[in-house]
């Protein structure tokens, strides 16, 4: 039998305040299960589940809109994930608490010799930041395989988009390849390593070391920004660059040093979209408020499929594109929703505040199922 509380039950349990049990209620993150005609709010163990789940992100770092997009379903991140990542968050901070006695330690050495080295007095700077990035990755990592999932779901070629980019690399086992912005390595753990000479490279230390441990040592992995290779003239056979150049901070830079690390004849691989991608999407959440923009930049007009061979064909000598044919047919509504709530924009500022009409607006269009236009493809650029 299912065991309610009510609201000050509720909160003593937790060791929260009414008040905030209340705003939860009142922001939606947190609504009760059940509200009696007197006005009683009655909650259970399974809303007791999620308060914990709130509690421990809370801890954590993230915002309340944060936390509302990845509690609002239940299967996108469970308790024990939030543990987990507690967990990591500790090792996160041994690891820069050692650091940082280890620069202090040196720093008192310096002192003594009169040898002062600022630089070190002030890495607990940088050690502070590592909390914020880890918390930035995961949330980042999770919205990535909340997309992924929509189309893996919903996709209508029976040929994976990975399994798909695999074939067209052509890869044999002399190449030398490296992949620039290797994500969470989803191309390689969806195919099956040909070439014993792989190169994954991310800006970010804390996604390559969660691929490595995904993926294993047999690649090399290597932190950097693609607009600042550290390798030799002349290495690679070919680069990979799978949605990726639309981020970078200095497009043209990224593409010479691309182009420059490629042995001659050697071609890189680089994918985008084009600018009907998924713009049913975009219409829905325009209709329900025009204030709503999905992506803090138009990604296509940074580097797309109609733009790219323009910024291309400045270094490579032959650019050919090549288009993946598909599209989406989403029956269920949720998943829409949950597309729409990872995305990187504003939209977590109108929509969480009106969400019980605007999951209403989304299950009547959603309905019938609703087609969904996928633009994407990718251009192979041959070194001269």
């Amino acid at each position: 039998m299912n065991r309610y509380y009510k609201t000050g039950e509720f909160a003593k349990m937790a060791s929260l305040s009414i008040r905030t049990i209340r705003y939860y209620d009142e922001i939606g993150l947190l609504k009760p299960t059940k509200v009696l005609e007197n006005g009683y709010r009655l909650y259970d163990d399974k809303d007791f589940m999620k308060l914990q789940k709130i509690i421990a992100l809370k801890s954590l770092g993230f915002s309340l809109e944060d936390i509302f997009t990845m509690t609002v379903d239940d299967d996108y991140i469970s308790l024990k994930d939030t543990l987990l990542l507690q967990e990591k968050m500790i090792d996160s901070k041994i690891r820069s608490l050692e650091l940082q006695k280890s620069s202090l330690q040196s720093t008192m050495k310096s002192i003594d010799s009169k040898k002062v080295d600022w630089v070190n007095i002030f890495h607990d700077i940088q050690f502070k930041s590592m909390e914020n990035e880890l918390v930035e990755q995961y949330k980042n990592a999770n919205n990535v395989d909340i997309r992924i999932k929509l189309h893996e779901k919903y996709a209508t070629n029976p040929v994976h988009w990975f399994n798909w980019l695999y074939d067209l690399y052509d890869i044999n086992r002399k190449d030398k390849i490296l992949e620039v912005g290797c994500g969470n390595g989803e191309l390689w753990a969806r195919n099956k390593l040909i070439s014993k000479n792989v190169t994954l490279t991310d800006i970010s230390s804390g996604m390559l070391e969660d691929t490595k441990n995904r993926l294993g040592n047999k690649f090399k992995y290597v932190t950097c920004d693609c607009i600042h290779l550290p390798f030799e003239d002349n290495t690679f056979d070919k680069v990979i660059a799978n949605h990726v150049l639309f981020y970078v901070s200095d497009l043209n830079q990224a593409i010479k040093e691309i182009n420059r690390v490629l042995k001659p004849g050697g071609k890189l691989y680089a994918s985008a979209y084009g600018s009907t991608h998924m713009k049913e999407i975009t219409e829905l959440v325009k209709e329900f408020d025009p204030r709503i923009t999905l992506s803090n930049i138009t990604l296509y007009d940074q580097f797309g499929l109609d733009n790219g061979i323009d910024y291309l064909s400045k270094v490579f000598h032959h650019v050919e594109t090549v288009k993946y044919d598909d599209y989406l047919y989403v029956t269920d509504y949720n998943d829409l929703i949950y597309y729409m709530l990872s995305c990187h924009g504003n939209q977590s500022e109108y929509l969480l505040k009106d969400f019980d009409r605007f999951s209403s607006f989304i299950k009547k269009k959603v309905s019938d199922g609703i087609k969904i236009t996928k633009d994407a493809g990718v251009f192979i650029c041959t070194k001269s």
